[in-house]
């Protein structure tokens, strides 16, 4: 995972402040790369786990399709209605699909504490409630892009 940036170090978050950031955030925005090869973005909820970013997917949408066909990924979180509050991240790699799909809910490992954390986080639940519907996916970013115009001062 690259965290450097040669642009704009100056409000570059700190693996801190971007771990921080993106624990208490919950919507994401996901850019795939459609069949005609045109970017289709869509809002989704995440759980970031220190080190990859999950996303819990509906199967049986554009989003799921395109990463079937090619698992390039973009996605941005941010934050701030006001120029000088603006923060925010960008990561991108290749997702890799974890679990059964659809996920009904069969034991894995690799899921146990993303399924707790997310539920908690995006339910208010012990368990995470499974429809049938949904699959999960990880990113485990090979760049991250983060801002926060908080330190440039009241610019």
């Amino acid at each position: 995972m690259t965290v450097t940036q040669r642009r704009g170090r100056k409000i570059m978050m700190s693996p801190g402040e971007l771990d921080a950031f993106l624990t208490v955030q919950r919507t994401c925005r996901v850019a795939t790369v459609s069949v005609d090869g045109a970017p289709h973005v869509s809002a989704l909820w995440f759980l970031w786990d220190g080190a990859a970013l999950w996303l819990y997917s509906v199967v049986r949408s554009k989003r799921w399709a395109d990463l079937r066909r090619d698992p390039r990924v973009a996605i941005v979180i941010d934050t701030g209605e006001e120029y000088d509050a603006l923060r925010g991240v960008e990561l991108s790699g290749a997702v890799e699909f974890v679990g059964e799909i659809p996920r009904t809910g069969e034991l894995c490992a690799e899921l146990d504490a993303v399924e707790t954390l997310f539920a908690r986080k995006n339910f208010g639940l012990d368990a995470m409630p499974h429809d049938g519907r949904h699959a999960w996916v990880r990113l485990r970013p090979e760049k991250i892009v983060s801002w926060d115009f908080r330190k440039l001062g009241g610019a």
